[in-house]
Order: structure tokens, then C-alpha cells, then sequence
């Protein structure tokens, strides 16, 4: 079962006059407005005015150019008056003699520098073809004894040995000192000092073999 809504046909119609009505009276309102309005404007007199017409201000003259700026000129200072006075000079007395002047001295030579001394010293000459040899010792004979022996000995100014001692042994007693014995029996060319003779020390060396 369905149910329906109901309308009553003579209440819809009353609305819509109702509605046509309002919108009749609503056009005239306004129709009758805007005519009245629009003759009240026509009517109404017109306002002219004559507007002159506006000129643009005059165009302002350029600005003057900034003055220049020149250095005043230096103060003259006036030179003073000076005034030298001169002495003045007397009469120019020159005296003439008949003596002859003497001759400047000239100043005394400076010595020549004196070179120094320089003393030449030559060595003392040694060589054993100037000393006899010694006899080696029988001792060392049988003990079968060699060797080198080093001696120190000063040389007198007429080349004879004064005294000597061993910087070097042998290794042997006995061939040591039968060395030093042999001195004996040598003459060296003793060392001079600007041409003079001198001592001086020297050395030299032996050595023992057998043949």
C-alpha cells in the first residue's frame, strides 16, 4: 500500500495570482520611476563653463656655472736696500832687495826599509858509508840475533857524535849497544846556520844480519 500526498488545486491557483499580482505592481512602480526621473533630468537646465586652458609652467633658466677659484697672487715682499761699505785700501808698499833668496831645503830622504833577516839553516848530512862498522858481537853470532836499531845522536860543529841514545830497539840487547859503540867512529857534516856550523840532533839506523 502506497501512500500519496494530497494538494488542493484551489489553494495552488490563489498563490499563483497572488505571485502575478505583486510582480505587475512591482514593474509599474519601477516604470513609472525611471520616466519621471529621466524628465526631471531633461528638464533641469545645463551648467556650461568656459575652462581655460592650463600652460605648463615656463622652463627654469639653467644654473650659473660655480665660480672659478683662483690662487691670489703672492705677497710682494720689497728686496731691502743693502749697503756694503768697502774699507778702503791704502797704498801697496812692496820692498826691493838686492839679496838673492835661498833655495827651499827639501826634506830629509826617508831611509829604505830594512828587510828582515831571514837565517838560512841546512840540515846536517848522515850517511853511514862515513862510519866504520862495527864487529858484531860473538854472542849474538852464536845466538843467531838480527834486527834494525834506531838511534838519536847529536852532532858537535866539527861532526863527531857527542851523545846518543835508542829510539827503536832491535829486540836485542847486545846489538842495541854495540850500535851506539859504532857512533864512535863516525864524522857527520854537522848542520850550519847562515854558513856557521852548529849542533843539532839527527837520526839513523843500523841493522844487523848475518851473512
Amino acid at each position: 500500500m502506497s501512500y500519496a500526498e494530497q494538494h488542493d488545486p484551489g489553494k495552488r491557483l490563489a498563490g499563483l495570482v497572488i505571485v502575478m499580482a505583486f510582480h505587475v505592481v512591482l514593474i509599474y512602480a519601477l516604470v513609472e520611476g525611471l520616466a519621471r526621473k529621466i524628465v526631471e533630468v531633461a528638464l533641469s537646465p545645463l551648467e556650461t563653463k568656459i575652462l581655460e586652458e592650463v600652460k605648463p609652467p615656463p622652463d627654469k633658466p639653467p644654473p650659473p656655472p660655480p665660480p672659478r677659484l683662483v690662487a691670489p697672487p703672492p705677497p710682494f715682499i720689497p728686496m731691502p736696500d743693502v749697503q756694503l761699505q768697502v774699507a778702503p785700501t791704502g797704498p801697496t808698499i812692496s820692498a826691493v832687495t838686492r839679496v838673492k833668496p835661498e833655495a827651499p831645503v827639501p826634506p830629509p830622504a826617508r831611509p829604505a826599509p830594512v828587510k828582515a833577516h831571514v837565517p838560512v839553516r841546512v840540515a846536517a848530512v848522515v850517511k853511514a858509508e862515513s862510519c866504520e862498522k862495527p864487529a858484531y858481537p860473538a854472542a849474538s853470532i852464536r845466538a843467531n840475533e838480527t834486527g834494525i836499531v834506531l838511534l838519536n845522536f847529536l852532532i858537535d860543529v866539527d861532526g863527531t857524535v857527542l851523545e846518543s841514545k835508542i829510539d827503536r830497539t832491535s829486540g836485542h840487547r847486545r846489538l842495541d849497544e854495540a850500535a851506539r859503540s859504532g857512533l864512535a867512529y863516525c864524522k857527520f857534516k854537522p848542520s850550519t846556520l847562515d854558513g856557521k856550523p852548529e849542533r843539532t840532533w839527527a837520526r839513523i839506523e843500523y841493522e844487523w844480519k848475518l851473512d
